[in-house]
């Protein structure tokens, strides 16, 4: 017995210490980071301006430091489908988003001394979204009030408010289908995935790393839910917020982690995908107009090591017979790297001055960079008046000192208005010394090639004589780790391994004007930088400014084009291009592509062949290359000016069409190229779609993305489809057929328009100047053997000159375009909205192009504003030739293409004309 008890105790002590040894070695349970509010008082303003209430703290935690103990509460229905949640620390001010960087409506003030009236309700209702909460632990929901569905429930987690620390979920249903959150690399396509990382903070980190925070900031995103099978609706929801973030997707739910300011919700309605971005970019800002040669193809090079080079590639393309409106420079123009001067060996200004008027005489354009680093240089006019006005941001009270291009730098401060009014007197200067038709704003998240505290070595140069790695930090560096600015409590996944907040940008105790932390405004510099140049070339000569900048913000778009930064020249970077365009579309930056053939390293001549088939169709189109690459103009192979000059051929011929995208971006928000859900919403299979995407409405690009493919695996929503290369070629989807494997040849790309689209094209032509010159042709796409169908079309043509985008008599003019078929009657006619600018410019219509209709044509008739058009006089019905359908190569012997042509009828007149249909029965 006693030996029994001996070997049971012996066996529960060894089972004692294996329990510790598993205790010990297990990891530790993650700490409890707060226990959420209490809502203790609301209250609903007077003259419907919201509710306010207050909460206060159930139990405070030490982890990431102490809980606010007091919050304040304010929720607005701005319009009918924006709602507003506004969370503070209802005793002290907080950093937000400054509200004359992003014009908005202000929350009421905090008070001294709360309401403490009981609250009765508990919802508040707007016309479209319906606000409720639970008062203990507070916990906020926003439905959907015609259908009482909910669309964010921040129930999924508590509510956790610290100086550096905040924490929000939400709940989201098995059928969210989320988009957004960058600026990122998203390797699964447009449509988040859970479990990927979603990092926003203003990062110079090349577009190659993929799911890591890059050059832009935008906690936005829509969620697309579908119901049945089918697409029900959309809604959007923006954290405005600078300040840097973990966003976690984890499918069921998703957590907001931020490093400060406030919690400022907006909540947009819906319910569609152009409903979204209409009400998005209605609170921050329209997408800025572009001009008409914008929209042209661009070439540019970091590594134009003279004039002479650049005006070989014009020739180059001229000899090519490839289209080129805009030649641009990175930095090679420059003198010593140095902003706003000119290379005086290199680029001499009197042979550069004759280059320009040789180009600008024949309707192109020219660019150059420009880099927010000014050089520390006695001798430097821009430096020097810099200084004088105090304009460069500070840390300890002096201009903090960091390294870019020409060596040490300094950093103007955007949001000082001194610093502004410099900025805009420098471009100023440079415009006078350079007549330059836009500007590249690169590096402006701000990128350092040093971190931490720095300065000027005494024992070595700085930067390094004939140094061929000027990237590499050359100052003398400390890191700073001594501040809570500089090494917050909670560490986000910056760079993809939570690299510190200050490494290789600007260190986060910097400060700017008044004060304001660079920890706080770092993801607005670049978005701070942009206003000021758009403000500066807006400013000169009453011209439409392009900008083109790296880093972005909520809003950016209103002022600037983007591309997507440093890619490689590979076919995983030609697929990665697709989601990051949509991306930014959906963020409120329709113009938006990127390098063409890869920034580097050297493209294979099919990848570039099948890049320019993609970019072509990207709404900014440019070639773009390393120094280090061989060179990569598209005249460089005989294929891929084949292939260039086939893809750019159909884009110039369809620049009236992107100009008036560019018309309805500004106008409305729409994105140009879009996901194809924007159209098809009901077309579940699109809802993860990243290899093919829409221009506007219903022009579909189905790009080459495999290395060898002859064919590519298109999905189209249901409908007939035509192909724009030969209108003869026809897909006809079903619902449960919509995948057809289409040839695509090495100079082949397939592009579409859909069914019911009225399509304006003209000619084309070398240059933009030419091609808008030219007379138009209206593609009219019906149903195949429509017999009781309509389609509908619209351009818009304007003085692109003149800053603004506007409907204007005598600078602008609108038109709409109709068709019918009703048995055997075809109808096409026009509206035309202030017809005087496109009757003083003679734009005519030459030819209309019908697909889809059976039989041929006879008995035509035309009218110009009521009355038998003299214009019509020579019209002509040209060849009828059958449709075949291009997945089974057979003709469709009843449906036809055929043409109206020998017309002259002007644009800026209401036209209709009408035929009859031999149809056999």
């Amino acid at each position: 017995m006693k030996k029994m008890f001996s070997s049971v105790y012996l066996l529960l002590l060894l089972l004692l210490v294996l329990r510790s040894a598993a205790a010990a070695a297990a990891p530790a349970p993650a700490p409890n980071v707060g226990f959420g509010y209490k809502l203790v008082s609301l209250e609903q303003c007077t003259n419907g301006g919201g509710l306010i209430g207050y909460l206060q703290v159930k139990h405070s935690t030490s982890t990431y430091g102490p809980d606010v103990p007091r919050l304040r509460l304010f929720v607005k229905h701005e319009s009918h489908d924006r709602l507003r949640v506004h969370i503070t620390d209802a005793d002290e001010p907080r950093w937000e988003v400054p509200y004359d960087l992003l014009p908005r409506e202000a929350p009421p003030p905090l008070r001294l001394k709360p309401s403490t009236a009981p609250f009765t309700a508990y919802e508040y209702a707007g016309d479209e979204l319906l606000f409720a909460f639970t008062a203990d632990p507070f916990s906020f929901a926003v439905k959907r009030k015609t259908t009482g569905r909910t669309l964010f429930d921040s129930s999924a987690g508590a509510l956790v408010f610290k100086d550096q620390y905040l924490e929000v979920s939400t709940r989201l249903p098995a059928d969210a289908a989320l988009y957004g959150l960058g600026e990122n690399t998203q390797p699964a396509g447009i449509r988040l995935r859970p479990g990927d990382p979603y990092t926003l903070y203003t990062t110079d980190i090349s577009a190659i790393n993929l799911n890591t925070d890059l050059y832009g900031a935008h906690p936005m995103y829509m969620d697309l839910r579908k119901e049945g099978g089918r697409g029900a609706e959309a809604h959007a929801v923006l954290l405005l917020n600078s300040n840097a973030m973990d966003v976690f997707y984890r499918g069921s739910s998703l957590t907001y982690k931020v490093i400060g300011g406030v919690l400022d919700f907006y909540f947009f309605a819906g319910p569609t995908p152009l409903a979204i971005v209409d009400q998005y970019t209605a609170l921050v800002g329209r997408p800025a107009p572009m001009p008409y040669w914008a929209l042209g193809f661009h070439q540019c090079r970091w590594g134009y090591q003279n004039l002479s080079v650049v005006e070989g590639v014009v020739e180059g393309y001229k000899k090519a017979q490839i289209p080129l409106d805009v030649i641009w420079n990175d930095d090679d123009h420059m003198d010593a790297a140095k902003d706003f001067t000119l290379d005086p060996v290199n680029y001499p200004r009197p042979k550069l001055l004759n280059f320009l008027n040789k180009i600008h005489s024949a309707g192109m354009k020219y660019i150059v960079l420009i880099d927010p680093g000014i050089a520390i240089n006695s001798t430097y006019g821009v430096f020097q008046r810099g200084m004088a006005k105090d304009v460069f941001i500070k840390y300890k009270g002096k201009p903090y000192l960091a390294q870019v291009w020409p060596g040490p730098v300094y950093f103007p401060d955007f949001l000082n208005p001194a610093g502004v009014a410099w900025w805009i007197d420098e471009i100023s200067r440079f415009r006078d010394l350079v007549p330059v038709d836009g500007l590249w704003i690169d590096m402006n998240e701000a990128s350092n090639f040093c971190s931490g505290e720095c300065h000027i070595p005494t024992n070595h140069s700085c930067p390094i004589p004939g140094s061929t790695t000027p990237w590499v930090c050359c100052l003398d560096c400390k890191n700073i780790t001594n501040t809570k600015w500089d090494d917050p409590p909670y560490k986000i996944n910056a760079s993809g391994a939570t690299a510190p907040l200050g490494f290789k940008t600007i260190a986060t105790g910097a400060t700017h004007y008044k004060g304001i932390l660079e920890y706080n405004a770092h993801s607005l510099y670049g978005f701070s930088q942009t206003i000021a140049t758009h403000q500066a070339l807006q400013g000169l000569q009453g011209k439409r400014p392009f900008i083109l900048t790296r880093s972005t913000f909520v809003g950016s778009g209103a002022y600037a084009a983007h591309w997507t930064g440093d890619n490689k020249g590979t076919w995983e970077d030609l697929r990665y291009s697709i989601s990051t365009m949509l991306n930014f579309g959906l963020f409120g930056m329709p113009m938006v592509g990127s390098d063409i053939c890869g920034f580097y390293p050297a493209p294979t001549e099919e990848l570039c062949n099948r890049w320019i088939e993609l970019g072509a169709f990207y709404p900014f189109s440019r070639d773009h290359a390393n120094f280090a690459s061989p060179r990569q103009e598209l005249y460089q192979w005989q294929t891929v000016a084949e292939s260039a000059r086939n893809a750019l051929g159909l884009r110039y011929k369809l620049l009236p069409y992107l100009y008036t995208l560019n018309y309805e971006a500004h106008t409305t928000g729409a994105p140009m190229a879009r996901p194809l859900f924007f159209s098809f919403p009901d077309f579940t299979a699109s809802y993860g779609l990243s290899t093919q995407f829409l221009l506007g409405r219903s022009v579909l690009v189905s790009p080459v993305l495999e290395q060898g493919a002859t064919s590519v695996d298109a999905v189209f929503p249901p409908g007939s489809w035509y192909n724009l290369f030969d209108t003869t070629k026809a897909v006809v989807s079903q619902a449960d057929r919509y995948t057809t494997t289409l040839p695509a040849g090495l100079s082949e790309v397939n592009v579409h328009v859909y069914e019911g689209t009225i399509l304006p094209m003209q000619r084309g032509g070398m240059v933009s100047k030419e091609a808008r010159s030219t007379p138009f042709t209206l593609v009219v796409t019906f149903p195949l053997n429509a017999t009781a169908r309509d389609a509908k079309g619209a351009v818009y043509v304007d003085d692109d000159e003149r800053p603004e985008m506007r409907l204007v008599e005598g600078q602008a003019t609108y038109v709409t375009f109709y068709a019918s078929v009703r048995g055997r009657t075809a109808r096409v006619w026009s509206e035309v909205k202030e017809g005087t600018f496109s009757l003083q410019q003679a734009l005519v219509i030459e030819k209309v192009s019908v697909v889809g209709l059976q039989g041929s044509a006879q008995g035509l008739s035309v009218e110009v504003e009521g009355r038998p058009s003299a214009s019509a006089s020579g019209a002509w019905f040209g060849e009828v030739r059958p449709l075949h359908q291009e997945e089974e190569s057979s003709s469709v012997r009843t449906s036809m293409t055929m043409e109206v042509g020998g017309l002259s009828l002007p644009l800026g007149k209401n036209f209709s004309m009408t035929w009859e249909m031999g149809i056999k029965h």
